[in-house]
């Protein structure tokens, strides 16, 4: 990780962005904080939550909320500027933060909103029937027992299909149209959604979830 982190100023209102400076390796932007990478939310047991911005984080560390953290700091956070010694306060955030408290049980397995973006990652942007990789814009969502026989739309039911091979399918089961699947459809787990659902993940934040991945999955593309 790099040794300088990246800078965030805040005003003395609290967590509202009046400027903004990265290290080189994002470039100044008017929309700045797109390049800011969030940090990995964990309850105190070191149980993990969200991913959450850097406001949110900051507010955890300026409430004394935080429990521990892991990894270098990734990013800082210039407050407002004491009366009393006339310094400005400091906040060096860590990628992955975990807070005081213990999380609800049911929040702690949450099941992953099914979207066309969460589907394509999951299934590598590949066409479960020909094989073939596509962009997110030529490929769709396939029921594999379609809807008009009963089929539901949820994890376990869906595949990532190109035009053609949806079509091609039409409002038929795999069996009936000929076209075996290359894998099994799936519900990921919330490690695995958080994983899918964030492009900008530090080394540390990824160590950390892979670590908690489900370690078998019935799952293969042959």
């Amino acid at each position: 990780m790099e040794a300088d982190p990246a800078q965030l100023h805040l005003d003395d209102t609290g967590p509202a962005l009046a400027g903004m400076t990265l290290d080189p390796v994002a470039a100044a932007s008017s929309t700045v904080s797109r390049f800011a990478p969030r940090l990995l939310s964990l309850d105190a047991h070191g149980r993990v939550l969200d991913w959450i911005n850097w406001q949110d984080a900051a507010c955890l560390y300026a409430r004394g909320a935080v429990a521990w953290t892991l990894g270098d700091p990734c990013l800082r956070v210039h407050g407002g500027t004491s009366r009393l010694s006339g310094e400005q306060s400091v906040i060096d955030l860590h990628p992955i933060v975990a807070s005081r408290g213990q999380a609800r049980a049911h929040a702690l397995s949450p099941t992953p909103t099914l979207t066309n973006t969460a589907l394509f990652a999951r299934d590598a942007h590949l066409c479960l029937y020909c094989g073939n990789e596509f962009t997110r814009p030529h490929l769709t969502r396939d029921h594999v027992m379609p809807l008009s026989k009963g089929g539901k739309d949820i994890w376990e039911n869906v595949v990532s299909a190109c035009f053609h091979c949806n079509s091609r399918k039409s409002n038929r089961t795999p069996q009936q149209a000929n076209m075996p699947l290359l894998a099994v459809p799936y519900r990921p787990s919330w490690i695995e959604h958080l994983i899918l659902s964030n492009r900008n993940i530090l080394a540390d934040q990824m160590a950390f979830l892979k670590a908690h991945l489900p370690k078998k999955r019935p799952r293969s593309i042959v």
